[in-house]
């Protein structure tokens, strides 16, 4: 069972940002800035370690304008290990909101920022 999920307002903002970014990734750390934000950078640059959790991948699907046998556009989602002790019981939806996030986070530029949205898993 998958631990990660996209609202369908994030999984749109994706697609767009993924057009102007290419390749995108997702991290969430708990700590300052935005606090436990999702953060979403351009894949590679944010340096993951063991000190991360791989949550889950997240897919766009195939890119509609380019060849058929496109590879699929998929983002990875990664916590903190320490963030994840705490969320681990936890289902997470990355979803959208109006208002400005972190600089950091390639959303910001665009007026909205991402949450998330946790339930508790049914085991």
């Amino acid at each position: 069972m998958p631990r990660v999920e996209l609202s369908p307002a994030a999984s749109d903002l994706l697609v767009m940002l993924w057009g102007k970014y290419g390749p995108l990734m997702f991290h969430q750390s708990g700590g300052c800035c935005d606090g436990s934000s999702p953060m979403c950078y351009p894949a590679g640059d944010f340096i993951t370690s063991d000190a991360d959790v791989l949550l889950g991948e997240l897919d766009l699907g195939a890119d509609p304008s380019g060849p058929p046998d496109a590879a699929p556009r998929v983002v990875p989602f990664w916590m903190s290990a320490e963030q994840f002790a705490y969320w681990r019981h936890t289902y997470l939806t990355v979803d959208v909101v109006k208002g400005r996030g972190s600089g950091f986070s390639v959303e910001a530029p665009e007026g909205v920022r991402f949450l998330i949205r946790s339930r508790l898993m049914e085991e």
